[in-house]
């Protein structure tokens, strides 16, 4: 897992503007270009290319068939001097140097340059291939490849509004591809990527099992062979994808007598090529209901086509695919502005998806894209070849942390989900002894709980973690509740009738051990945040259960922990009173567990009649206030059926079996949100 985090980011904005429409002027020396960048005020700068000039130099950018790119030196050096013109303009603008100046001396920070280009002519200029000058990090070198302050560059169009972005939704994967005319893609390559990245999502199943596999994998991800456009526009109108991944080759389209790129899609009728136009892209993929109001729009479109990122005519209004697509209202679109190899475009589905499903932030993921492309693509440019198109709302940081957040979460819900099959821990209690053989699974049990607890630790360890005590304390008691789920899994382990004799103290050792974590991780979070009811009820609850403390000791809680107990009750009381909705299930649930766990924080004081009446008005409101499928419900329900199916004590057991009548409802799947 990654320790790197969307906190890190410098973001610096750079505006080129010039008077008049967007369309119909070429490059020219001669034409003035307003800079603007950070506080500081405008300046002008010229473009040193002619257009025709600069038209003929990309040409000179794209591969031959017959040659080998490594050996192909007149193209070497037509990157190198491009990338040096470009460079000298970024130097012209003394704001810029000293933004990027001042961030190479900050370790470990990246700095995302947003270029707002307003003039489409600018949008042919291949500013990803600029070689920094004096002043810049890493001069001599290319500015957007140099190790010493990462710069991950993105391009944005000017709007008068800015554009909405959900980076937080559930991930949902459309892979579109084309092979039109007996044309060849490498499917299977970008295919294997999006299923490796998706696999820490995918539910796991037995050997055997491979039909149930492969509906769980449908769940996440779609695939479009042979696509037409009417495929992807109802495909895209039927469900919400977050991610639209197209693989097709480009070929140029001329309308009016104006030359563009487009994507080279199968017609409906003969799987003959039609071409697609970025305007006529961005339609299909971003559907509307009746009203005209988008109903469905994926949060990035990767497009693995050559030429997706070419503008090519400055005619008529409109621009490259991928500046359409971002104009129709797409956030993210990540395209190719220059042939690519096909190998390439493989590695870039990978590291693309992989590292962004990870929840990593998307800027340090096309700067470790340049990184790679240029590492393990020898030879070629294809790491300048990666333009992003990009929109970063002011809230985006926390939108992306929030994102890795609940994949972190999920990705572990996956393997506990596993662990709770094998152990019949979905099971009601009657039929665990049918549902697995403890013997064959233990191995995979216990490389599960490894997994988990390595995922934990980074997790844990990670920067904000570090620095921020609210974040610390969440994933110290998310450290917590796991261990808690592997104390149960390893006593049910051991108490299975068809369990190996010999490993059975083993596993009791175990299930004592995630016990005795669960307890230390939930303490640790309760001296960070000392107000958080909620740690302070689970750490009474943990300390009280069988597997810690025999009868004895037992009758000693109240002396030792009674005043916690009061002090829970009264911040939970406090906290009812300012909550509503879910928020006040949760706090109810936990209202009702504290007056359960009175048992043995109580005293002699403890009222045991008045605990029955006040769990059984306490699950009363929150099935009153909550439907009977509310994860707070059900959250409180498997809490309370722990106490008697995994904690049985005789002094709990009857007010834990009044709470899971009042509650009524069904017991779902464990989760580790259940903390």
């Amino acid at each position: 897992m990654s320790t790197v985090s969307s906190k890190v980011i410098q973001k610096v904005k750079l505006e080129l503007l010039r008077p008049g429409p967007s369309h119909n002027q070429l490059l020219s020396p001669l034409t003035p270009y307003i800079a603007l960048c950070g506080e500081e005020g405008p300046v002008t700068v010229q473009m040193p290319f002619e257009h025709r000039q600069l038209l003929m130099r990309l040409r000179r950018l794209r591969y031959e068939s017959d040659k080998d790119p490594a050996k192909d030196e007149q193209r070497q050096a037509e990157v190198r001097d491009l990338g040096e013109a470009i460079g000298r303009v970024l130097g012209q603008i003394p704001a810029l140097l000293s933004e990027l100046g001042n961030a190479a001396v900050e370790v470990g920070k990246l700095v995302h340059l947003r270029l707002s280009l307003s003039a489409f002519e600018l949008g042919l200029i291949p500013f990803e291939l600029a070689v920094g000058v004096d002043g810049f990090p890493g001069s001599g070198s290319p500015l957007f490849l140099q190790t010493r302050a990462p710069i991950s560059i993105t391009r944005e169009i000017r709007r008068g509004r800015p554009l909405p972005v959900n980076w937080n939704r559930p991930p949902r994967i459309l892979f579109a591809f084309a092979e039109p005319d007996g044309l060849y893609v490498p499917a299977q390559s970008h295919l294997q990527a999006l299923r490796s990245a998706i696999e820490p999502w995918v539910k796991i199943r037995s050997p055997g099992m491979t039909k149930e596999r492969i509906e769980d994998v449908k769940k996440i991800l779609t695939v479009l062979p042979n696509a037409t456009l009417k495929q992807i526009r109802e495909a895209c109108a039927e469900t919400e994808y977050t991610h639209v991944h197209i693989l097709a080759h480009g070929a140029p389209l001329e309308s009016s007598g104006d030359k563009r790129y487009g994507v080279a899609l199968c017609n409906d009728l003969d799987q003959s090529k039609d071409i697609i136009d970025g305007e006529r892209l961005a339609i299909a993929l971003t559907a509307r209901d009746s009203s005209g109001n988008t109903k469905f729009c994926p949060t990035l479109v990767t497009l693995a086509t050559c030429d997706s990122g070419n503008i090519e005519s400055m005619l008529t209004p409109g621009g490259s695919i991928a500046h359409e697509l971002h104009a129709a209202g797409i956030p993210w679109v990540i395209a190719s502005q220059f042939p690519l190899w096909m190998r390439a475009s493989a590695i870039a589905a990978e590291v693309l998806y992989q590292r962004l499903l990870d929840g990593n932030d998307p800027r340090w993921v096309i700067y470790e894209l340049r990184q790679r492309l240029r590492t393990d693509a020898a030879g070629t440019h294809d790491w300048a070849s990666i333009v992003a198109y990009a929109t970063v709302p002011l809230n985006f940081e926390d939108q992306v942390n929030t994102f890795r957040d609940k994949q972190i979460r999920k990705r572990l819900e996956v393997k506990f989900d596993r662990i709770d099959e094998l152990v019949g821990g979905n099971a009601d209690f009657q039929q665990i002894q049918q549902t697995f053989n403890s013997a064959e699974y233990g191995e995979e049990i216990a490389s599960l709980c490894k997994s988990i607890r390595n995922e934990l630790k980074v997790w844990r360890e990670e920067p904000e973690a570090m620095t921020s005590f609210e974040v610390k304390a969440e994933r110290l008691g998310m450290s917590a509740a796991s261990e808690k789920r592997i104390g149960i899994a390893y006593s049910l382990l051991a108490s299975n009738h068809a369990a190996d004799p010999s490993k059975v103290p083993k596993w009791i050792k175990e299930s004592k051990k995630a016990y005795e974590a669960s307890q230390v991780f939930y303490r640790e979070a309760l001296e960070i945040e000392p107000h958080n009811h909620w740690v302070m009820t689970q750490y009474l609850s943990i300390t009280a259960i069988p597997a810690l403390i025999n009868k004895a000791a037992f009758k000693s809680l109240s002396k030792n922990y009674g005043q916690w107990w009061i002090t829970a009750r009264q911040i939970v009381e406090w906290e009812l009173n300012k909550a509503n909705g879910e928020n006040r299930g949760y706090t109810l649930g936990t209202l009702a567990e504290l007056a359960l766990l009175g048992v043995a924080y109580g005293g002699p004081d403890f009222d045991y009649q008045q605990a029955k009446e006040d769990i059984t008005r306490y699950c009363n409101e929150i099935r009153g206030l909550l439907g009977p499928d509310a994860f707070p419900l059900l959250s409180t329900q498997r809490q309370f059926r722990r106490y008697t199916k995994y904690w049985d004590r005789k002094e709990w057991k009857d007010l834990a079996n009044v709470a899971l009548e009042t509650l009524g409802g069904r017991l779902s799947e464990e989760s580790p949100e259940n903390q």
